[in-house]
């Protein structure tokens, strides 16, 4: 069964980030920049939540606010649902489902170690069940 530190391992573990007293339109600038979809936000070495481009849409475009002014601390989210490196994508697909998030964080002793998005978590879903299709048809070939 593959676990959230195989995805780690295959995509990297590279951590995009913000701090939360940044302006929000530097973070939609470093989302644009990266290609993706959300920031974790960290203080120091502390992830204290999360800024997607959906908290942009939500509470800066639709509430009239400036994002130039706007700290990303207004915007972000704070309840954080987290997985560790041992756990199974299955489980993962749970959570995001579940709690309707599209990012999971992967902690290892209170230390962020990377991210997952519903996108890893349903690529790898796709690549194991074709490998599992393709086995089958080998077997009944066979």
């Amino acid at each position: 069964m593959l676990q959230a530190k195989h995805l780690l391992a295959d995509k990297g573990h590279e951590i995009f980030s913000i701090g939360p007293a940044a302006p929000v339109l530097e973070a939609l600038n470093l989302m644009a920049q990266r290609s993706v979809g959300a920031l974790l936000v960290i203080d120091g070495e502390v992830l204290v939540g999360i800024v997607s481009e959906r908290d942009y849409a939500r509470n800066i475009v639709l509430k009239g606010r400036s994002s130039a002014t706007t700290a990303v601390n207004e915007i972000m989210g704070t309840g954080l649902i987290t997985v560790g490196p041992d756990d199974t994508v299955d489980h993962c697909m749970r959570l995001c489902t579940n709690e309707r998030v599209r990012y999971l964080p992967v902690l290892e002793e209170g230390r962020t170690i990377g991210v997952l998005s519903i996108g890893d978590l349903v690529k790898a879903v796709i690549s194991e069940q074709t490998e599992q299709i393709e086995q089958l048809q080998r077997y009944i070939a066979g």
